[in-house]
């Protein structure tokens, strides 16, 4: 159902997945008075890693990207071996092959499939230097391997759900939760955006680290209710407008 009268200005929040065309799903929806919580600016603020990299400097991986192909030789000179490699929006359905680089070879043979994957050809590409997480149990197969991860979304800077990002069997304690949560607030504060999730990690020495952003409007639940999201971010608007 519609309201008979509605105001002329809406603010919206969408929920899709990774959109190609956000400028121009912005533009039509604005045309009708509905105002997408995140400016096109402020979309790739939150999604394209070579926007939020310089801000989260310190907080989360090295990283180099490229519109073409660099050599092996130098990435691997500055980042170390193995490399991680993803499109600077995502990687290709977590395949470990395009993402764990061992060796020129294998460096090699993820380019060319870069070149023609559907999800990775369009994006830039992202070379991080490898953060050896902590890993959690889960059968083996030819994605990345499970880690201690964990999803969170920020409302206005307030942590308004977090769960663990991948499907097995793992969680974190309230002392774990607390430190990998400051790490994700450090990220939401310096990105100043209505509505972003962070991934966190644990490395295998104990430290916290910042995996990756995105727009919240196009990120799965991962381990968090949404249930749980909506209430606790219609709570804060309540409040706010009292």
């Amino acid at each position: 159902r519609h309201p008979w009268q509605r105001p002329e200005r809406i603010t919206a929040i969408g929920r899709f997945g990774a959109a190609t065309n956000y400028n121009e799903l912005y533009a039509q929806l604005a045309a009708e008075g509905i105002f997408l919580i995140h400016s096109p600016e402020q979309y790739l603020l939150a999604s394209e890693l070579t926007h939020w990299y310089p801000l989260l400097a310190g907080l989360t991986p090295k990283s180099l990207w490229f519109s073409e192909p660099p050599s092996f030789e130098s990435v691997a000179q500055t980042l170390g071996l193995p490399l991680f490699l993803k499109g600077s929006r995502q990687t290709s359905r977590h395949r470990a092959a395009l993402s764990i680089i061992h060796s020129a070879a294998e460096y090699d043979r993820a380019i060319e499939i870069y070149a023609e994957d559907p999800i990775l050809q369009w994006q830039d590409l992202v070379c991080r230097e490898f953060a050896r997480l902590r890993p959690v149990p889960s059968t083996a197969t030819d994605k990345i391997p499970a880690s201690f991860e964990f999803r969170s979304f920020w409302w206005y800077g307030n942590c308004v759900g977090a769960g663990q990002y991948w499907s097995t069997d793992y969680n974190w304690n309230c002392e774990k939760e607390r430190a990998a949560l400051v790490v994700a607030q450090a990220a939401a504060v310096r990105l100043n955006l209505p509505f972003v999730v962070i991934d966190i990690a644990q490395t295998i020495t104990g430290e916290w680290i910042a995996i990756e952003c995105n727009d919240a409007q196009e990120s799965s639940y991962g381990g968090v209710s949404p249930f749980t999201l909506w209430r606790n971010i219609i709570d804060l608007e309540s409040n706010r407008s009292v």
